[in-house]
């Protein structure tokens, strides 16, 4: 597993810079101590480890999925109730914890993503400059699929029980083959947080 910083470049760091805009007090402007915005962030009880407080003083998280109790099972109960039970886990469309399942969704329900996650894999063959978690080039070749062949060729309509041994222990359980890393994600939190480096003026690993 390369260097991965999907949580804070995509979520942490926009939102925080909405944030500032909402509160009228762009980077870097300094925020009155008395300034602050509540969020809710909806992490359910099966995954209570990943809820975080904010690391800034203008921002203060509330979980209210945890307040109220509420496992996943609750939260699709009360979504089904709406007609709403086809809702899947949230994640980023090319997120290297996905399943086969879940590349089976994307490719079958969605040609145009199923086409962009495609294209990204390839893209990131080289890695860049700085790929790895101690800022070295990669040394190899970075893949999206745990097979680590391209994702087009991937294996992800069938794996032979002669495909997964020989794969073992790169592929890890069959159950996180087929069904991805099980916490899925939330603004503040993804199934495999980056490591921290060094921080940049929103406090993000750069």
């Amino acid at each position: 597993m390369t260097r991965r910083q999907c949580t804070g470049e995509y979520k942490v760091k926009p939102i925080k810079q909405k944030v500032r805009e909402l509160l009228g007090y762009p980077y870097p402007a300094r925020i009155p101590k008395d300034v602050f915005v509540e969020q809710w962030v909806g992490i359910s009880t099966d995954e209570f480890h990943r809820a975080k407080d904010a690391d800034v003083k203008y921002m203060r998280n509330r979980h209210p999925l945890l307040d109220m109790s509420w496992s996943r099972a609750d939260c699709v109960r009360y979504l089904t109730s709406l007609g709403l039970a086809d809702t899947p886990k949230s994640s980023c469309l090319g997120c290297p914890f996905h399943g086969n399942a879940q590349w089976r969704h994307i490719r079958d329900t969605s040609p145009s993503e199923w086409a962009n996650v495609v294209e990204f894999d390839a893209a990131i063959r080289q890695g860049n400059a700085r790929a790895n978690a101690t800022g070295n080039r990669l040394l190899g070749e970075a893949f999206l699929h745990r097979s680590r062949v391209p994702l087009s060729e991937a294996p992800i309509d069938h794996v032979t029980p002669a495909e997964r041994a020989a794969l073992q222990p790169e592929l890890g359980d069959a159950d996180v083959l087929e069904d991805g890393v099980e916490d899925g994600c939330s603004p503040w939190a993804c199934r495999g947080d980056a490591d921290t480096l060094t921080r940049d003026g929103f406090g993000l690993a750069t």
